[in-house]
């Protein structure tokens, strides 16, 4: 699974192959998001409410990225990757 971004120990991922809708996976610790880039909704998971806020900051300012990058993970092709959250 390929990792786009790293920060404040957080790592954000994108798979291949996923299903819709459009979504990152970001892990902290034992904690565990999927996070809907359309919406910002969490679709599934939890994880500390800090860590929640820092993610769902870093996606909305990285949004059009995410979406080139889903667009590029249904192509089978490798994600970018994105700045982290400063």
């Amino acid at each position: 699974m390929p990792t786009i971004s790293i920060f404040y120990g957080i790592l954000i991922q994108m798979f291949w192959s996923e299903h819709r809708p459009p979504h990152f996976h970001a892990l902290y610790g034992e904690f565990e998001v999927l996070v809907n880039i359309e919406t910002m909704g969490i679709i599934e998971g939890a994880m500390p409410r800090r860590a929640l806020k820092l993610v769902l900051e870093w996606a909305e300012q990285h949004k059009a990225e995410l979406m080139e990058n889903w667009k590029l993970c249904e192509l089978k092709r490798m994600p970018q990757k994105i700045a982290p959250l400063e």
